[in-house]
């Protein structure tokens, strides 16, 4: 991607009586190479995709650890817990890949991040390339006992080079939405806003039929709704036993999808439509 910033001036009446300072506009976008059509083409910033649920309380979750139990040191939502492992607590935005890049600058021995409550992102951009950027890191994902993964944060934990899902874990999908209030089945397919995530899930392993299933399971409720997976499901997903250890099946593209597999009931999660971008 390449940011652009084009400022345009106008000035005020010169030498009125009432002049005033001058008036200066600022439009900033972001483009991004189109392999397709072989040229940059200007992008809406990130979708949003976020779902925020009262632990405890919307669907009978496991308390969280209070914030006083979690170390912190300041790298936006993830936090340090040991010399080999953090944990992300929070929603990622357009800072997280920062955020992120400043943990394992300053804890290179970092190789486990947990999932403890992951409501989601505000940026599904930056958000695939914070998942990137675990991937690249090599680092295994881990959601606990009670830990919570929705929306945007699902993409995170698939990121990682092995992938550990304990009984009582929860996850939470839905669709994207983005600025303009267009959501996936808006789009065709093959369409750029959809082949982002498409070729997402094939970075991370998935061969080009298993990544559109799992797209399509994501996307078969919509933005204001939540698609809730219990961690057999997840696991059935992600080709792994479910003897109750989470261990991984083949993590080079293996993947199977689970025929037949578990529905759980549609639930409305609880939302924060202030996390949309303007």
């Amino acid at each position: 991607m390449r940011s652009l910033v084009a400022i345009l001036i106008a000035l005020a009446a010169l030498l009125a009586p009432s002049a005033q300072a001058q008036v200066l506009s600022v439009e900033e976008w972001v483009e991004e190479w189109d392999e397709a059509r072989q040229e940059w083409v200007r992008i809406e910033d990130g979708a949003a995709r976020l779902a925020n649920v009262a632990p405890a309380m919307a669907r009978g979750s496991l308390a969280f650890p209070a914030p006083h139990a979690v170390k912190s040191d300041g790298y936006g939502p993830f936090r340090v817990t040991g010399e080999n492992s953090a944990e992300l607590v929070g929603l990622t935005d357009r800072a997280s890949p920062r955020h992120f890049e400043r943990l394992l600058r300053d804890h290179p021995g970092i190789t486990v991040l947990k999932f403890v409550e992951a409501p989601g992102t505000d940026d599904d951009r930056a958000n695939l390339a914070l998942g990137r950027m675990i991937r690249e890191a090599g680092i295994t994902t881990h959601v606990p006992k009670g830990g919570s993964v929705r929306s945007g944060a699902v993409e995170l934990f698939l990121a990682g080079a092995a992938r550990k899902i304990d009984e009582g874990a929860e996850f939470a999908v839905h669709s994207w939405i983005d600025i303009h209030g267009k959501q996936p089945h808006d789009y065709a397919i093959d369409a750029r806003e959809n082949r982002i995530y498409l070729d997402y899930y094939r970075e991370m392993g998935m061969a080009p039929h298993q990544a559109r299933a799992f797209y399509d399971m994501t996307n078969s409720v919509g933005f204001d709704g939540a698609k809730w997976l219990t961690a057999r499901d997840m696991r059935g997903w992600l080709g792994q036993d479910n003897t109750g250890t989470g261990a991984d099946g083949d993590m080079n593209g293996n993947i199977v999808i689970p025929k037949p597999r578990i529905e759980l009931p549609e639930q409305i999660a609880y939302l924060d439509s202030d996390a949309m971008l303007p």
